[in-house]
């Protein structure tokens, strides 16, 4: 396999003087390095804020307006990470000082060579680079600390609801967290006004996924619970498929996924008319979404020869592995392929599939295979609706 090469670093160099910005690009792009200039600090900043982040920034010291110490402090303010190199003429220990409480990891002092500079750049980046291998670090020991933490708390609480309880908290814990932060960042002015927008489309979309959990966690809770009675009536099968698969084709061809229907029979079922929409719609919702551009799902219907409902969802998707197969209607799983796909998600959709399907002692079958799509079958036995005398509802 051919190597493939990563792109070089991206570095801003904020200088009033047109020698030293073009100096500094002749110097660096012939070794791959990608260049931006601004003249004063308020046009770095600019572009900082709107084609950022840099992986470094090479910053004159002295600058008319705005010094290079000023635009030292909104590059830390913008980003903590920021690694900076001050350029000066005029080198003293005050300024140095100055600078390296500011954040300055370096300085050149003018005039330099180009292998002084890139030298000097090739230290700063590598600093970058510790400096993000530390974050992430920081994050995988944070990850380790919370795995943990859940694990004391499942031990603690051994019980199948203390469990489902912890894995619940987890689970929410996640986009309100992420929410909390966008809005502290906001908040705090480390966001511009210009990105407001997307930055609130990503609360509302955390906000969304917190209230798609919830209103899965009341589901399951009234179908484990049977709070209350489920009125039942005489459900045309065929009739809520075609109504879900309507409803999911222009998700579905915004996907760019062919939506077919197979239906061999149209049989009617005893039983409560939402339960057999949410079987459906879990079920294809569930293959639009984990199936890529160019594929296909099917959904097809019949009866055996016993009257026994038998209903499929087969899609060309991502598939699982043969160890995830006996995994997915556990609480809250998802596997690490879903995640990739799809980052929200509550891990409860075939949980609430399962829970239905036992409601009428039918059974649900898999068979899938990773990175070549997956078939969902249900069978469910035939129920004769009751007579007049008989209790109407199932609880």
């Amino acid at each position: 396999m051919d190597n493939v090469k990563e792109p070089k670093a991206h570095i801003l160099v904020i200088d009033d003087e047109l020698g030293i910005r073009e100096g500094c690009r002749r110097a660096l792009s012939p070794h791959g390095y990608q260049i931006d200039v601004a003249g004063n600090g308020p046009a770095g900043l600019r572009k900082m804020r709107q084609e950022g982040p840099f992986d470094l920034v090479l910053l004159d010291a002295m600058m008319p307006g705005m010094s290079g110490v000023e635009v030292l402090k909104h590059c830390q303010e913008m980003d903590p990470f920021q690694v900076c190199v001050i350029i000066t003429g005029y080198a003293t220990v005050e300024l140095a000082i100055q600078a390296t409480r500011e954040g300055a990891y370096d300085f050149l002092a003018k005039p330099f060579s180009a292998d002084t500079l890139l030298m000097t750049v090739n230290r700063a980046l590598e600093h970058r680079q510790l400096l993000k291998e530390r974050q992430r670090l920081k994050a995988i020991e944070e990850e380790m600390r919370e795995a943990a933490r859940v694990r004391t708390e499942s031990q603690k609480l051994d019980t199948v609801q203390g469990r489902f309880m912890v894995n619940m908290v987890h689970v929410m814990r996640a986009p309100v967290a992420v929410m909390q932060s966008y809005i502290q960042m906001m908040s705090q002015g480390y966001i511009p006004p210009e990105q407001y927008e997307a930055t609130l489309q990503r609360i509302e979309e955390r906000a969304d996924s917190v209230l798609k959990t919830l209103d899965d966690l009341l589901l399951l809770a009234h179908l484990r619970g049977k709070a209350g009675e489920f009125t039942m009536e005489r459900v045309p099968v065929a009739d809520v498929l075609e109504k879900v698969t309507a409803e999911l084709q222009e998700r579905a061809t915004a996907a760019e996924l062919q939506l077919f229907l197979e239906i061999g029979d149209r049989p009617v079922f005893w039983a409560h008319r939402d339960h057999i929409e949410q079987l459906w719609r879990n079920l294809l919702t569930n293959a639009i979404q984990y199936t890529p551009p160019g594929g296909q799902v099917t959904a097809s219907l019949h009866q055996d020869a016993e009257g026994q409902i038998v209903g499929a969802v087969h899609d060309t998707g991502i598939g699982l592995k043969a160890d995830e197969i006996s995994r997915i209607f556990e609480d809250f799983y998802r596997t690490e392929a879903a995640k990739q796909v799809q980052e929200l998600g509550s891990g409860l959709g075939m949980g609430i599939i399962q829970n239905i399907v036992e409601i009428y002692k039918g059974t649900i079958h898999v068979e899938s295979e990773l990175n070549q799509g997956s078939k969902f079958t249900l069978f469910l036995p035939h129920r004769a609706p009751p007579t007049d005398t008989e209790n109407q509802v199932i609880g």
